[in-house]
């Protein structure tokens, strides 16, 4: 694998990766971790073998510094989630009012997501706000898919035990 390859990859995945730290760090400053990323899959470009998508294999390699960055660091407030919020595309379509509304309903679900334990946290981050499938989400967690399906169950029944969702879907 070549050093274009992963360039291109940055391209197409870098804001997923951004987004996917941001979450689970707590924090927007997360820019030098994902150039971190995109190092060490040039170092490790040998290791993908193609069964993942570039996307999954890229996420699994966030999640793995992401948890070296949280011990390394002992950092995990996340109360500055919230913050995660600004960095989503905004809808140019929209009124202030309704803008104003859906950062309001965001910001408490955050909130509310943050008060879960950290297995339906990341599910619910991929699965739920990524949109990932079963399959990738479980190769970036490690898990079966059935440990997939049933956690984000569990996480979303706690986060509508708490109030943050109605429908059962984020």
């Amino acid at each position: 694998m070549d050093e274009d390859l992963i360039t291109r990859w940055f391209d197409l995945y870098a804001d997923d990766v951004y987004r996917f730290l941001a979450f689970r760090l707590g924090s927007p400053d997360v820019e030098d971790l994902v150039q971190d990323v995109f190092i060490k899959a040039i170092d490790h470009s040998q290791t993908f073998k193609g069964d993942a998508s570039p996307k999954t294999w890229l996420l699994t390699i966030a999640r793995n510094l992401a948890v070296d960055y949280t011990r390394k660091n002992k950092v995990r407030d996340w109360r500055r989630l919230l913050q995660y919020e600004e960095y989503k595309n905004p809808k140019i379509d929209q009124s202030p009012e309704e803008i104003y509304e859906q950062k309001e309903a965001s910001s408490l679900l955050y909130q509310f997501i943050s008060e879960l334990k950290p297995n339906y946290q990341e599910v619910l981050l991929l699965r739920g706000i990524e949109e990932m499938s079963v399959r990738e989400v479980a190769e970036v967690l490690g898990w079966t898919e059935s440990k997939v399906s049933v956690t984000y169950h569990r996480a979303i029944k706690a986060l509508q035990r708490k109030g943050g969702i109605e429908d059962g879907s984020i």
